[in-house]
């Protein structure tokens, strides 16, 4: 296999590219070599770049061009544990082609997509001196985790050095079932909390000695179940709010347990946001404490808030690369977990376009030479229109 990024060149092969990052095994939160990939490439093509290293985690942000506007691409390098390895038909980190597929672990979420936009970039390179504008790079190593080192860090960076980015495209893999129907134009916000109720441990057999904090904990639950969130926002589905643990620790069937816990997440719409349902958690749980007497502490993690990039030139433009190159009129969606466009929409208009998601996450993570190769024409094409739509005069 050709090492595209020790010989990058132009029309960069999208196929080698992501094969050479998928043969990094760039686990969340290590790195093996994926950044290091990609800045070699960027640079032949003639991006300068900073590397952002915070904590653990390898950052990195590339620019051509010193005009405006700054069309950002923004995407990650680490992946997802692989799994149960013989699960696999072949080497999650081996790359490898069958019947048209790049098999690997982040095949699609998200290597395929930076590939992408790097092999669609390199068709440009010959304009780096005349673009009426700038590209610029994004990429973390911090999006499959817990994301306090990533992307989040970068948009700081960016602010404190007063570097503008007009507009952003993310290579998450947006398409649904077939390449281009689907973009993101938001995402709903995620909050977590957990409740730990204190009582009083004490002998099942005499439950006056004791205060059980198990009734106040399903109370509690049921009341927080109980609200109807919302029946949906302009173009958000429903919030809804998900119990996924409920612990005492409790191995004795004879004991009253001094303390559960249990945690909730809630995704939610722009009917909301993150600050406001913390204050409802810490007033319903003062509630329930005043009239139990048992203890509630609440603890909430703020993942992102619900955001929409509206309609108008830059979305339209998106839709009408995709009608062009592929014949569809595509959904313009906030379905969807979170992403890290979360953080980038502080800075400007942000959509997410990539590969197909079917296979992410899973064992046996694949992508279709032609729709890596697809995409990159995509790609080329957005390229070239945003900079006819949005650059500056010559």
């Amino acid at each position: 296999m050709a090492n595209t990024a020790k010989n990058p060149a132009k029309n960069l092969d999208v196929v080698q590219f992501t094969q050479a990052l998928i043969t990094r095994p760039s686990v969340t939160p290590a790195d093996a070599g994926a950044m290091d990939t990609v800045q070699r490439t960027l640079e032949s093509l003639g991006f300068t770049c900073h590397r952002l290293k915070f904590g653990e985690i390898e950052n990195l942000y590339a620019r051509r061009g010193a005009a405006s506007p700054n069309l950002c691409f923004a995407g990650h390098t680490d992946v997802v544990p692989a799994g149960v390895h013989n699960l696999w038909r072949y080497d999650p980190f081996g790359a490898e082609i069958h019947d048209g597929m790049v098999i690997g672990r982040g095949a699609v979420d998200m290597k395929g997509g930076i590939a992408a936009w790097i092999a669609a970039v390199s068709r440009h390179a010959d304009q780096a001196g005349s673009q009426k504008g700038s590209l610029s790079f994004l990429i973390t190593g911090d999006e499959e985790g817990v994301a306090t080192d990533g992307t989040v860090r970068v948009v700081e960076w960016l602010k404190a050095r007063g570097e503008v980015i007009d507009h952003c495209i993310v290579g998450e893999p947006s398409s649904a079932s077939q390449l281009g129907d689907m973009i993101k134009v938001g995402r709903r916000g995620s909050i977590n909390a957990t409740f730990t109720v204190s009582g009083k441990q004490g002998h099942v057999a005499y439950p006056q000695r004791a205060l059980n904090p198990l009734p106040v904990l399903v109370d509690l639950l049921a009341a927080l179940k109980s609200r109807v969130l919302d029946e949906g926002y302009d173009q958000f589905q429903p919030s809804n709010l998900e119990i996924t643990t409920i612990d005492t620790g409790n191995t004795a069937t004879n004991i009253i347990p001094q303390d559960v816990r249990a945690r909730i997440n809630i995704r939610f719409n722009p009917a909301h946001t993150g600050t406001a349902l913390k204050a409802w958690f810490e007033t319903l749980a003062a509630e329930h404490a005043a009239r139990t007497g048992a203890k509630i502490e609440v603890q909430t993690a703020i993942s992102g808030e619900a955001f929409l990039t509206e309609a108008g030139p830059f979305v339209d433009l998106i839709a009408g690369v995709i009608r062009e190159r592929f014949g569809l009129e595509t959904d313009r969606s906030t379905t969807g977990g979170t992403s890290d466009a979360r953080f980038i929409r502080d800075l400007c208009p942000v959509v997410e376009f990539g590969l197909v998601g079917q296979t992410m996450h899973q064992i046996n993570e694949c992508v279709p030479v032609i729709d890596l190769e697809g995409l990159t024409d995509a790609y080329s094409a957005l390229i070239a229109a945003y900079f006819s739509k949005f650059g500056s005069a010559s």
